[in-house]
């Protein structure tokens, strides 16, 4: 006759509430912080602007070469709001809510 062997359970690790916050890591349940969120949203205002000023441009007649492609807003103005919009996502993304 085989012994059945007493199974335990694994012990959950309960935190206590006033520890934790004493701690400075307490948890809302989200990943981004009020902050977070308006930084993504800048960035994102940001890159989405920089593609609008690149629109545009193109000559109606094909036959036509127009040199307005080759002007300060699209070649300049644009690319380099798209790369801050892009800059302030990624540090939007990692800057640690509450700071």
């Amino acid at each position: 006759m085989a012994k059945k062997s007493k199974q335990s359970t694994p012990a959950v690790s309960q935190v206590n509430p006033e520890k934790q916050k004493s701690q400075g890591t307490e948890s809302t349940g989200f990943a981004f912080g009020k902050q977070n969120y308006k930084l993504l949203f800048a960035g994102l205002f940001l890159i989405l602007v920089g593609f609008v000023l690149m629109i545009g441009g193109g000559s109606d007649d094909p036959n036509v070469f127009s040199d307005d492609i080759f002007n300060f807003r699209r070649l300049t103005l644009a690319p380099i709001l798209i790369l801050a919009g892009y800059v302030i996502e990624i540090f939007a993304i990692m800057k640690k809510p509450g700071n």
